[in-house]
């Protein structure tokens, strides 16, 4: 993030960046987080440390995760170490976890690159027991997807496999003229906390992404066409689901339903595992951040 339009470092396309410099938004940011001293809280991405010094002004110490090491000296030059530490490593792959108290609580918060946010919000959920909320600027676009609602246009995977792990609620949107360079498209800041309890349990995981998967690879079919392979017509309705509504109207607890209906036990024909990757622990294509390829309304 980028307190000076001015500043020589440029951003850079392979990482995703686009500086926010706007104090207005930076300090709706600061408020909605609402950051308190003893708060144990991770920054992804602070990049020119826009948003790190407002956070320094109100935590006692704050960590912060770069991947581009040009910006890390910029960074150490904001606060002492016994105030801000700083990890030189890809968030996709950092363990945001073993950073967390003991207690758990741990917050995070970002102005994050369009292109792995997604994945980066599954690898972040895969910790959800570490974590107490996060507040991430986003591509507003993937910020409606979160929050969408059965029957409407954005409804989709992203929001079925999200809503099962937490709540997220959209705060406000950000206009392109607050970042450098300006993207194409609004942005928008959303608050995730992770259930105490995730809706599908273990034994579910893998024929509700099944499910979810597969009905939102086909969802202008029926659903008893698009779960073609995965369940009959007579499975479906003796899961209490009426197979003449497309996916996009269901519910998650029409989806755990159904997953349930999927399982070997209960439906013998079912008996080849899932080979896709788990949305829920890795960055797989089927959570890119604007897919409108299989997600078409």
């Amino acid at each position: 993030m980028d307190r000076d339009v001015s500043h020589p470092i440029r951003p850079r396309k392979r990482f995703g960046q686009n500086f926010l410099h706007d104090p207005a938004v930076l300090g709706r940011i600061v408020a909605a987080i609402a950051p308190r001293a003893d708060d144990p809280m991770i920054e992804i991405g602070p990049g020119l440390g826009a948003l790190t010094v407002p956070l320094l002004q109100h935590l006692g110490h704050l960590e912060v995760v770069e991947i581009d090491r040009d910006l890390i000296a910029g960074l150490r030059q904001m606060a002492p170490p016994e105030r801000l530490t700083i990890h030189n490593a890809d968030a996709l792959s950092f363990d945001f976890a073993a950073r967390a108290p003991a207690a758990g609580g741990l917050r995070i918060v970002g102005n994050l690159p369009y292109n792995i946010s997604t994945p980066l919000l599954f690898h972040l959920l895969g910790q959800a027991t570490a974590i107490r909320d996060m507040h991430f600027l986003l591509q507003k676009e993937v910020v409606e997807r979160m929050v969408a609602e059965p029957g409407s246009k954005r409804y989709g995977r992203l929001t079925v496999m999200l809503g099962a792990r937490a709540q997220a609620r959209q705060l406000f949107t950000v206009g392109p003229g607050a970042f450098r360079p300006a993207p194409k498209v609004d942005s928008a800041v959303v608050r995730i906390e992770p259930l105490a309890e995730p809706l599908v349990p273990p034994h579910l995981e893998g024929s509700f992404r099944k499910v979810v998967n597969q009905a939102f690879s086909n969802r202008r079919k029926t659903v008893r066409r698009a779960l073609t392979g995965i369940l009959d017509p007579a499975a479906i309705e003796a899961a209490g689901i009426d197979g003449g509504r497309r996916p996009d109207q269901l519910a998650i607890h029409d989806f755990l339903a159904l997953a349930d209906a999927a399982q070997p036990a209960a439906n013998p024909a079912v008996a080849k595992p899932d080979p896709s990757p788990d949305p829920l622990r890795t960055a797989g294509d089927a959570f890119g951040p604007v897919d409108t390829t299989l997600e078409q309304p």
